[in-house]
């Protein structure tokens, strides 16, 4: 409990720090005075001037100490960051040419599926048409399009799945553990690595090097490390609104949504298993979870707010899921040159009902 008190105390003044640093980088005369040389000696003297106050305080108390030094190195890391930097866009681009000509190679029936597929698998939207794109975004399932920890999360699954037949011995698993974090930072590279993206491979990184270790690590701590690994790797990221509403929703889903869901009495792991009413309601408690904390700041950033968000997430997150499924197995099996056509119009099938729904929430 000390080293998760320790991780989620650190991380946040050091988040602090960043945000204040990027808020004066944004500032023109910052800006032009952090370019300099002038500006690199003032941030070795910043450095210098956080270390000794750090030294100064953590005599007595050190708590107060190293949250101090937190807050200073956030900063030190933002003004550094904006010395000579080249900033990365936003959102990812395409992904690269093979990713996107093995979900090309699949023979959909429809093209309107095939841009589907390929936008949901890569990111690459520029075969979506605009009436497409406008249908999520009537709906709220725009996050749907967008990479995310939803998209690398059910491959992942589907890899540990794939991988399980193989054992569970201690060699076994650190194989495993290795060649799903490898997996995982290929897609995570090869599809532009989006701010969500890297947090969803944070996560899986720390995850898999706790079973490793044989660790048992809560939730919030896994949270505030991968936020204090992004962070530090690249600070400006802190101004991307993918960034923000990735941790907002994960900061949902890890302090609101078992509250959310313990007023649901579990009757243990096989009952709920088959249990349609409270699995109904994991999926509205994680939607409510994560729309409480990243709807206000869509409504500061976009001025709309998702009025059947619960309704789209019922309905919508189960097909996309079982949509990805289908359609990774039908980009493997096509690479293979075994892919049954009763596979890939069934996956048609999929993404059509998908489209469906979501015109007529979009309508309503």
């Amino acid at each position: 409990m000390k080293e998760e008190r320790d991780i989620v105390n650190l991380s946040l003044p050091f988040a602090g720090g960043i945000a204040s640093g990027a808020g004066l980088l944004a500032l023109p005369f910052f800006r032009k005075s952090f370019t300099s040389l002038y500006g690199t000696a003032f941030l070795a003297l910043f450095a210098l001037t956080g270390i000794l106050l750090y030294l100064l305080f953590s005599r007595d108390r050190r708590p107060a100490g190293a949250l101090l030094l937190a807050g200073v190195l956030g900063l030190f890391c933002a003004m550094t960051d904006g010395l000579g930097r080249v900033a990365l866009p936003d959102d990812a681009g395409p992904a690269g040419g093979r990713l996107s000509g093995y979900v090309s190679a699949v023979p959909f029936p429809s093209e309107e599926t095939q841009a589907l597929v390929l936008a949901l698998t890569t990111g690459d939207r520029s075969a979506l048409d605009a009436g497409t794109v406008g249908t999520f975004r009537r709906s709220g399932a725009s996050h749907l399009l967008a990479l995310s920890g939803l998209h690398l999360g059910i491959l992942y699954l589907l890899l540990l799945r794939a991988l399980q037949p193989l054992g569970n011995g201690l060699w076994i698993r650190r194989i495993r553990s290795v060649l799903l974090v490898l997996a995982a930072f290929w897609y995570t590279r090869v599809t532009g690595a989006s701010p969500s993206l890297v947090r969803a491979f944070l996560f899986i990184l720390l995850n898999e090097s706790a079973r490793l270790l044989q660790r048992k690590v809560p939730p919030l701590q896994v949270l505030c490390g991968a936020l204090t690994l992004q962070l530090a790797l690249q600070p400006s990221v802190i101004t991307s609104v993918g960034f923000q509403l990735s941790y907002l929703a994960m900061a949902g889903i890890v302090l609101l949504f078992p509250v959310l869901l313990s007023w649901y009495p579990s009757e243990g792991p096989v009952r709920d298993r088959w249990n349609l009413p409270r699995r109904l309601w994991e999926v509205m408690a994680l939607s409510l979870s994560c729309q409480v904390f990243t709807g206000p700041l869509a409504w500061i950033r976009f001025g709309t707010f998702p009025r059947y968000f619960l309704l789209t997430n019922l309905l919508a997150m189960p097909l996309t899921s079982l949509l990805m499924i289908l359609s990774v197995a039908c980009i493997l099996l096509t690479a293979l040159g075994c892919c049954p056509a009763v596979l890939v119009t069934a996956d048609d099938a999929l993404a059509r009902l998908l489209l469906r729904v979501l015109e007529i929430i979009a309508s309503m």
